[in-house]
Order: structure tokens, then sequence, then C-alpha cells
């Protein structure tokens, strides 16, 4: 058929183009002669494949396991509900069109799926399945992982996905959101590359808006998510509740939240250890165990957090980027993990420091300079500059110059 022979030369054009980009420790594509017959490779794809090269393997068999138990989250997702109403159309839809279906959840999580039974063996192979992790830092370029990114509906044919084990495949995802606006998850119908249709798109999208129809207007939050608290202290919080971990674990992960774009292996080993001779094998190990107590957030070819936690050193950096000096200084509990004498800790805990006195030192609000001069009663040019700021007669005015005589005196 014409059109099946249109797409073999639409994936032939692409498996090239995909060669020039994936092959081993490329980041950008070599030059190319021109090829008057090749399909343009969408700039949505392209962006997508230069963010996942940093993290996935293009060889990659399979998609990596969730830790979390997968039955229980299912259980109590939001859209397990409507989900399960739409049950019978969803299986007569995969069953009469050779597709298989799945939903996901907000980080990419397969949760629910169904299809033929030939093509659900085919797909588990991948680990399309329940528990299986598509989002684009564990799984690179796909319809699922470009929805979330995107928040749009999404098509990936055949080499447009970064890992080669995908170009067997096409799939469509539209994302599913809350009434609030908030990203639930994706819903994916998948099939062979030679099965591609343009319909397909039209009925992803249907079964995305048909699925929010049935949520409840007033959907409260549902995942607490983790808290980093590393100012002045040291603990990690699981919906409030306290995870037990080893100082060292929170100094990684720390590191991890203050460095979004993440370290390579050896930049975290030099960052954790400086020059001491540590086996590599000790930091997989912390980072392995940190994998499980945040649900599988780290990635491992390139370590770096899949989305950001909360974090008061992070919100303390924002905080003082957006000029809110109020916030800047409630957050300020004390210095960033006060024990810690790991290299990459200590240089970022100079650097709040320094930027947090800055912009006190910067500000002309008298109420800011004493707040910051009783947590630092050693440094004089604080304590002088809040004097300035202060008018004849204010009562605060005692305290801030007892810290000053003090300090003079040490």
């Amino acid at each position: 058929m014409p059109f099946s022979r249109t797409l073999s030369q639409q994936r032939a054009a692409l498996e090239r183009e995909w060669a020039r980009w994936a092959r081993p420790h490329a980041l950008a594509p070599s030059p190319a002669a021109p090829d008057a017959g090749q399909p343009l490779v969408r700039s949505e794809v392209i962006e997508s494949w230069q963010r996942s090269l940093t993290t996935v393997d293009p060889a990659r068999p399979s998609a990596p396991a969730d830790d979390q138990e997968i039955g229980s989250r299912w259980a109590h997702s939001p859209l397990r509900g409507p989900v399960t109403a739409l049950a019978d159309e969803l299986h007569s839809i995969t069953d009469d069109s050779g597709f298989a279906a799945c939903v996901t959840d907000e980080r990419g999580t397969i949760l629910w799926v169904s299809g033929g039974r030939v093509l659900r063996r085919r797909a588990e192979q991948l680990n399309f399945a329940p528990g299986g992790r598509w989002d684009e830092a564990h799984m690179g370029t796909n319809a699922m992982s470009l929805a979330l990114c995107t928040g749009a509906p999404s098509t990936v044919f055949s080499a447009e996905h970064l890992i080669a084990a995908l170009h067997n495949w096409v799939c469509y995802s539209a994302p599913i959101n809350a009434p609030d606006g908030r990203r639930l998850g994706v819903i994916d119908l998948s099939s062979s590359w030679d099965r591609s249709h343009p319909l397909a798109m039209s009925t992803v999208r249907a079964l995305a808006a048909a699925v929010q129809s049935q949520l409840p207007a007033d959907l409260p939050a549902h995942d607490p998510g983790i808290r980093l608290q590393c100012l002045g202290t040291a603990t990690l919080l699981r919906a409030g509740n306290p995870l037990r971990l080893r100082p060292r674990q929170l100094e990684i992960l720390t590191l991890l939240a203050l460095e979004p774009d993440g370290y390579t292996p050896q930049a975290l080993h030099t960052a954790v250890y400086g020059d001491r001779p540590v086996a590599p094998g000790t930091l997989k190990a912390d980072v392995s165990h940190l994998r499980h107590a945040t649900g599988g957030e780290i990635t491992s070819r390139r370590y770096m957090l899949t989305r950001r936690i909360d974090c008061d050193a992070v919100d303390l950096l924002d905080a003082i980027a957006a000029g809110d000096l109020t916030t800047a200084l409630r957050l300020y509990r004390g210095p960033l993990l006060p024990g810690s004498d790991t290299p990459g800790i200590a240089q970022w805990r100079e650097c709040l420091a320094v930027s947090l006195r800055t912009a006190v030192l910067e500000s002309r609000s008298a109420t800011h300079a004493v707040q910051y001069s009783t947590r630092c009663v050693d440094d004089i040019a604080v304590h002088e500059h809040a004097l300035r700021l202060l008018a004849p007669g204010d009562p605060r005015r005692s305290g801030v110059a007892a810290r000053l005589y003090a300090a003079l005196r040490s």
C-alpha cells in the first residue's frame, strides 16, 4: 500500500537522523549531507533528545521499575475511578485496533495497562507494564514523556524514540489534568510502527477528555511529596514523617537538590569525598539507598533529581533572587548542614551565607538588618549596618549595640 511505503520511507529517514544523534558519546549531531527526501525531525523531539542524552542510554533495553508499591498507588489514584468507568470502552479500543493502552501518574510511572495478549506480551518486554517508569529522565523521548513535559498531546513515531528498542513502536499520548490544572498523568495508545494512523491521536484526546470529565471539581492534592530541611538541621520528611537516612546520604541529597542539572558520577564523588581515596561503589550504594527513599527520583547515568523536591536551601536561594528577604530570613535557621565537612556542602554553605549577608547589607530595611544581626553575633559590619538604619530612640538599638560591643571585644 502507498501509505505503508510512505511510513517505511519515513522510518528509514528517521533512523538515519537518529543515528547521527544517538551514536555513542554524542550529544550533538554530526554534519550530514542534505537529503531532499528526509523529513525534518520536529523541534520538540530534538529538544527532548538533547535533554535525555544526559541521563539515558539509547541502548537501554526496557523501562526501569519504580521502587514504590504500585497496587496501593493505583488504588489511591484519583484516576482510578474514571479509568475504571471507561474500562470497557478502553478494552474495546485496544482489542479492535491492535493497540495497547496505559495510564501513568504525574511522574510517568505506569499504573494501569490494557491490550490484547500478543501485543501486551511484546510491550511487557519493554516494561510497558504497571511500575514501569516512562518519564524523560528514565526512558528518554517517547509520547508519554513528551506529554508530561509539554502538557500537550504528543505522537512519537519509530526512530523519534531515543531508545532503539522502541523504534518498532508508535505512541500517542495526551495529558490528564485536574480541574485546577495540576497534571495527574497521561493516557497512551501504543502499537507497532506500521499501524500509525492520525485517527489514533483523535482517539487518545477524546479518552483524556472523558477521564477529565469524570474528575470531581474539588479534587484534593493527594501527594504531599518529600521535604528536605538542611538549614541548621538535617531532616528528610515524607508526608510529614521523618525518614531515617545517614548523614552522608542527606549530604548527597542536598547537593542534588541544589544542583538541578545534576552531577556526573565522578563530579559527585569529588563533591562528596574530595581527594580522599573512597571506592566508587560506596557512592553508588548511598545513591541507591536515596533512590529508594525518594521513590526512584534519582537518575543513574548522570546523578540528578528527576523532579524538584521541596528543600529549604533551594527556597532560600529563590527568595533571595526574588528580593523577598522576609521569606529568606524566615527560612534561614542556620548554616547549611552545619556539622558537615563535605567539600561540596562547604562550598554551598558559604554561597548561601554570602548571598544572604549581601542581600541584607544592600537592603534599606532596618527590620531585616536586626533579624539577621541576631544570627551572626560576630559580624561587625552587619551590626553597624543595623544601627545606621535604626532611628534614634528605636528600642531595638540597645540589643544591636550590645551585639556590636561583644563582637568588637571578641
